[in-house]
């Protein structure tokens, strides 16, 4: 299927590993124009050496910690030098700290709520005015499936992932006339650093091997496994896609059947 995006400049944050670093490889595929940032320089060299070699392209990368605003503007900056002005922001970050209620303070709340609701706001303040003058653009967030279901030990990404997905709702709306479309990717149990360190957690609060827990979380799924971060990636390709030109503001869960809520 041609997405019809050949040649759009798209900036995926977070983006040296996991679902966000399957997401880069997606769009390289499709000869975009890529950019990818991340907080570990090692990891984002190594990254952009690997997409050259196998898709030819020369990725935009920077160091960005997507809580601090002058990263993420000095980010934006870059790209629009090095690649032109961003048609398509994937907003992906890693995951703030598991745990309960009583275990946060205010600041574990704010360094999440920056980290989570605040980068999404600030990366796609950046990059709105542009697609306006475009008229046309792609905003895709990564979430959870924490907004649909809320998961045990999870309270700050259930709460603030939450909020990205009133963010984009409101925004799609706002939008719309510009042919910019707002939308959210919410995975379920993916195979990624992530899902592993909140198996080790879960395994020493029962007191069994993070091996059981993620055999548990695969046989809690419908369809029985655990996904990779590739079939995250398909989704956000789909919905960068003029193939997609008439989906905004909605959640599109991969998740394997996990969340069981009609809505």
């Amino acid at each position: 299927m041609d997405l019809g995006i050949k040649g759009k400049t798209v900036l995926i944050t977070a983006s040296s590993k996991g679902i966000g670093r399957a997401i880069a490889e997606g769009f390289a595929a499709e000869s975009c124009k890529v950019a990818i940032c991340a907080r570990n320089k090692e990891e984002l060299l190594n990254f952009a050496k690997d997409l050259k070699k196998r898709f030819g392209i020369d990725a935009s990368w920077n160091v960005c910690d997507l809580s601090k605003p002058r990263e993420i503007e000095s980010t934006i900056e870059s790209v629009h030098k090095q690649l032109g002005t961003i048609d398509i922001l994937v907003n992906n970050c890693g995951g703030p700290a598991s745990g309960y209620f009583s275990a946060f303070g205010d600041k574990d709340w704010q360094e999440a709520y920056d980290q989570v609701l605040m980068s999404a706001v600030r990366c796609t303040r950046l990059v709105l005015p542009d697609m306006i003058a475009n008229d046309w653009g792609r905003v895709i967030n990564i979430t959870s499936i924490s907004v649909k279901q809320p998961v045990n030990n999870l309270i700050l990404s259930n709460a603030l992932r939450t909020g990205v997905t009133g963010l984009a709702k409101t925004l799609s709306t706002e939008y719309a006339r510009y042919n910019i479309t707002v939308n959210n990717v919410a995975p379920g149990y993916i195979l990624t650093n992530r899902l592993y360190d909140l198996s080790v957690v879960r395994a020493k609060e029962q007191n069994i091997s993070h091996e059981e827990i993620l055999t548990a979380m695969a046989k809690e799924t419908p369809i029985n496994r655990l996904a990779s971060p590739e079939e995250v990636a398909s989704a956000v390709m789909f919905l960068a896609s003029k193939k997609a030109s008439y989906i905004t503001g909605v959640t599109l869960m991969v998740d394997g059947g996990l969340n069981k809520g009609l809505f």
